[in-house]
């Protein structure tokens, strides 16, 4: 329920230049980042070129830019800046100066266009060198100019440089960036695109560290596995091993994540096109539908319980009038801004305090008992206690309705598990995506309590039939 997202690129409104080395004590200034390309471009070639040449070096010095930003190649590292005016790694910047007419011109067309790998996502990290006083692996600025003369494309001199699986995003959005580092940290029960990120990135480190664990599926749950991946990155990496992502673990990963995967070469892989989905909302509000609602009211109907303040709601899926109700009497409980709009500061809240009443509660299964959702997503790969408990109550529930297979009582979360809740979500009308939330454990719960009391005869019932 995290409302940050697997990013995909925007273009700045502003971009922060250091003013000399990445160490240097220099000053830092912010400027739109259509004047940068354009201080950039006036910095470093000639309007006298042939345009097709100008084009092809402005689209390969906005890329290179947006590289820096997007993969926050300097924030990641600790600096308050995105890039630096200095040559050995960066781009040519001149403070103050004034920019040709005809390159601004040409800036004010192109500077929502990069250049990327085909299938990726982020903006490629095009590097390029001058070509006469210095050569390098990718784009010559003097070759352009006779690449242009030729009559080639500024694709087609791109292609040259940078290989044939190249594509131009155009149009790209332009938007105020914020910091990528999520504002509440994410843990045990988050959930969201930030997760998925942080298992992706994982994923990928544990390559060439495999002392870290592999997380099973990157599916954006903060899950025991990534909880054993995080502490062993932050063994690793000298950071206290909490299993807590925070901003410094946060731009730790995303730093040697950008060195193992060299996200900053030109042969990056980068992020992959599939990766990028939107699997939950940025917030919940009234006239919503879905798990994820369900989800809420579930915790929601569970606090009303021990707060006179907060009214018992009907857990159905459905944001309604009574839902933002109760919302709103939670956030005024938890003296939260009264919106009864579930943002991630009041999910986050009403998750705590969720969790905080189940530490009481000791998880172990008695016949007939329910117990609440135990507050993290049970899912393939999980190994726990209250797996087993889970693994009980399909049992029961499989002697009743034979369509729903029976699985073994291991404590280990694997494929019969995960058949079986599959069976069950698609029994109880829940998408079976084969995780247990608080929606599934509630209907699988409140079937299991149903079927254990109508099972149970009182003393002089008789069930029909002949007992022996």
């Amino acid at each position: 329920m995290n409302n940050g997202e697997v990013r995909t690129p925007r273009i700045p409104e502003f971009i922060t230049v250091h003013l000399g080395p990445r160490d240097a004590a220099a000053e830092n200034v912010t400027v739109p980042f259509a004047d940068y390309i354009a201080n950039v471009a006036s910095s470093e070639i000639y309007p006298t070129w042939p345009e097709n040449a100008i084009r092809a070096n402005i689209y390969a010095q906005t890329s290179f830019a947006l590289n820096r930003i997007y993969t926050e190649f300097y924030r990641s590292r600790g600096y308050d800046f995105d890039i630096t005016n200095s040559t050995s790694t960066d781009q040519s910047f001149v403070a103050g100066r004034e920019y040709f007419e005809n390159i601004g011109e040409l800036v004010d067309e192109l500077f929502t266009s990069y250049v990327v790998r085909q299938g990726s996502v982020e903006p490629l990290f095009t590097a390029y060198c001058d070509g006469a006083e210095i050569s390098c692996q990718g784009l010559s600025q003097w070759g352009t100019v006779e690449l242009a003369n030729q009559g080639l494309s500024p694709y087609e001199i791109l292609q040259y440089y940078y290989g044939n699986d190249i594509d131009i995003v155009t149009n790209a959005p332009v938007e105020n960036i914020e910091p990528s580092a999520p504002d509440i940290p994410l843990r045990i029960g988050s959930a969201g695109d930030d997760v998925r990120s942080i298992q992706i990135r994982l994923n990928r480190i544990s390559d060439n560290y495999p002392a870290i664990p592999k997380i099973a599926i990157p599916d954006g749950v903060f899950s025991f596995d990534t909880e054993d991946a995080v502490m062993k990155f932050q063994e690793i990496f000298s950071l206290t091993p909490d299993g807590i992502i925070g901003t410094a673990t946060w731009y730790r990963i995303q730093l040697i994540y950008n060195a193992v995967k060299r996200l900053n070469e030109l042969d990056s892989e980068g992020i992959k096109l599939s990766e990028v989905t939107q699997q939950y909302t940025r917030e919940l509000s009234e006239g919503d539908t879905g798990v994820e609602v369900n989800n809420v009211q579930y915790l929601l109907a569970y606090l009303s319980q021990f707060y006179n303040t907060i009214p018992p709601i009907t857990v159905d899926g459905i944001f309604g009038s009574a839902t933002a109700d109760a919302v709103r009497a939670m956030q005024r409980t938890f003296e939260l801004p009264i919106t009864g709009t579930v943002d991630l500061a009041t999910y986050d809240v009403l998750y705590r305090t969720y969790l905080g009443f189940l530490e009481a509660i000791p998880f172990k299964y008695i016949e007939g008992n329910i117990l609440p959702y135990p507050g993290i997503p049970l899912r393939l790969g999980s190994e726990s206690e209250t797996v087993r408990i889970l693994q009980e109550y399909i049992n029961f529930i499989s002697e009743i309705i034979p369509e729903i297979p029976p699985t073994g009582t291991t404590g280990y979360f694997g494929e019969q598990t995960q058949a079986s809740v599959e069976a069950l979500q698609e029994f109880l009308g829940i998408p079976a995506n084969g995780t247990v939330a608080a929606a599934t454990w509630n209907g699988i719960t409140n079937l299991y309590s149903d079927l254990y009391k109508g099972a149970r005869l009182s003393e002089g019932q008789y069930p029909g039939y002949e007992i022996s």
